[in-house]
């Protein structure tokens, strides 16, 4: 077998090697997301291709790639930089890498949560800007998450593995799904039903674990914003424009809601400039799945689909056909 797979970032060594098993491996060199006429002609030819969450996979893409193109391997859970249609047309199979980088980004959302209540972030500006600073009985206090209500929107697994670190940490579980989740899944973090209104009225934290379809862009815009408790922190863990980021920063500024954690935003990898100026929001680059394991194992599950293509074995996790 002599396929040609182009990844467009770089992956570990050990998930090109696999790719290598089925034939000639193009690995693009650059760490940003490349231009629409720099991805097309990358993937000319290709036999397969390795995608990541900012490269656009459409049907000009696909064209580019002409007829030898057999799959799309996306580096990632969701899949909404990809015109699954297109793919669908032109007998591509798309594949994602569900599972294996759930608990990374289950533990982000709470680090950034910690940082939000507990004022880690604030606190560590105020030692590196070496402003004085000495200890007394309110000095940064925070808030605790004991007894408080955690609402998540989108059970899915990471939304649940939320749910349970939530439960180890004293707090109580509701949740709001396009489905209402088994009873299984329910109560193994005794979490409860409520609808998307009652759920931002009534958490003191609202964690996002939704995809970013056409209903859930700027699902929590300023009408959201303002149902929720003046008290509560607002977590996004999921796609950027989720949240409308103009309609949130105001809401931080003016105290509307008492925090925010972000690990992605709207325009990435740029920044509401506002966003930037706050206190009450912690900010991180896109760091869910930053870890060494989970992205070596993201890598190799998008080869191993690849190679289950190519090969004839069929793919591991496949999106369509």
């Amino acid at each position: 077998m002599n396929a040609r797979t182009v990844v467009t970032r770089w992956i570990p060594d050990s998930a090109v090697r696999l790719l290598e098993s089925v034939g000639e491996v193009r690995l693009c060199s650059q760490n940003r997301a490349m231009t629409p006429d720099e991805l097309a002609e990358e993937v000319s030819g290709a036999d397969a291709v390795v995608s990541m969450l900012h490269d656009r996979v459409d049907g000009a893409m696909l064209d580019a790639a002409g007829p030898s193109l057999r799959v799309v391997a996306n580096v990632a859970v969701g899949y909404d930089n990809v015109d699954v249609p297109a793919l669908d047309s032109r007998g591509v199979l798309l594949t994602n890498t569900p599972g294996v980088l759930t608990d990374a980004t289950a533990d982000l959302a709470f680090g950034l949560l910690l940082m939000c209540t507990r004022r880690l972030g604030e606190g560590e500006r105020l030692l590196r800007s070496k402003t004085p600073w000495a200890w007394h009985f309110s000095f940064m206090l925070g808030s605790g998450l004991q007894g408080k209500r955690l609402g998540i929107v989108g059970f899915g697994q990471i939304g649940r593995a939320v749910a349970r670190r939530a439960r180890a940490f004293g707090m109580e579980v509701v949740y709001t799904a396009r489905h209402r989740a088994d009873e299984e899944a329910e109560n193994e973090v005794d979490a409860e039903y409520l609808s998307m209104s009652e759920l931002l009225e009534s958490s003191d934290v609202v964690s996002l674990h939704c995809p970013l379809t056409t209903e859930t862009r700027h699902l929590i815009d300023g009408s959201a914003l303002e149902r929720m408790k003046s008290s509560a922190v607002l977590l996004n863990t999921s796609r950027g424009p989720v949240v409308d980021e103009r309609a949130l920063a105001p809401a931080l500024r003016e105290g509307s809601i008492a925090g925010a954690g972000l690990d992605v935003f709207e325009n990435e990898p740029a920044v509401e400039p506002e966003l930037l100026e706050l206190d009450n929001v912690a900010l991180a680059p896109h760091l869910g799945s930053a870890t060494t394991e989970t992205r070596t194992a993201m890598a190799m599950l998008a080869a191993r689909n690849v190679v289950g293509v190519l090969d004839g074995s069929g793919p591991v996790t496949p999106v369509n056909g």
